[in-house]
C-alpha cells in the first residue's frame, strides 16, 4: 500500500498527475466516453494543445488512459479510459459534484475573508 504522505513514495507522483488541473479535467471528460484530441481540446476550455498532449501522454503512461490510432488518412487518434481509469473517475465524479454544489459557498467565504482582511 502506498503512502502519499511520504515524500519518497511513488504515490506522490500519481497524486500529482491525477489532481493537476488538466489531469482531472481530461479524466472527467473521458468519463463520458472515448474522445478524439480535437474533441478534448474543444471541451476543456483554456488548455493549450501542447498541455493537452503532454497531459494525455502522462495519463497514458500511468495506465489511466489508452490511445488508439485508427488507420486512415490522416490517422484518427482517440483516447479513452482504461478499466483503472474508469475506477478512478467514479471517485472523481463525486469530487467534481461536490465542487459544483459548493462553489458558491467557497466564493462567498473568499469574498468575506478578503473583505475582512483586505
Amino acid at each position: 500500500m502506498s503512502d502519499a504522505f511520504n515524500s519518497e513514495c511513488p504515490a506522490r507522483e500519481v497524486l500529482e498527475h491525477i489532481t493537476s488541473r488538466w489531469g482531472m479535467l481530461i479524466l472527467a471528460a473521458l468519463g463520458e466516453g472515448p474522445r478524439r484530441f480535437s474533441e478534448l481540446h474543444a471541451t476543456i476550455g483554456g488548455i493549450s494543445e501542447k498541455m493537452l498532449s503532454q497531459t494525455l501522454r502522462t495519463l497514458v503512461r500511468d495506465g489511466l488512459v489508452t490511445r488508439t490510432v485508427e488507420p486512415a488518412t490522416p490517422p484518427r487518434v482517440s483516447y479513452e479510459l482504461t478499466p483503472l481509469g474508469r475506477g478512478l473517475t467514479t471517485s472523481l465524479e463525486q469530487f467534481l459534484s461536490w465542487i459544483r454544489k459548493h462553489t458558491i459557498d467557497v466564493v462567498t467565504a473568499q469574498r468575506r475573508h478578503d473583505k475582512q482582511h483586505g
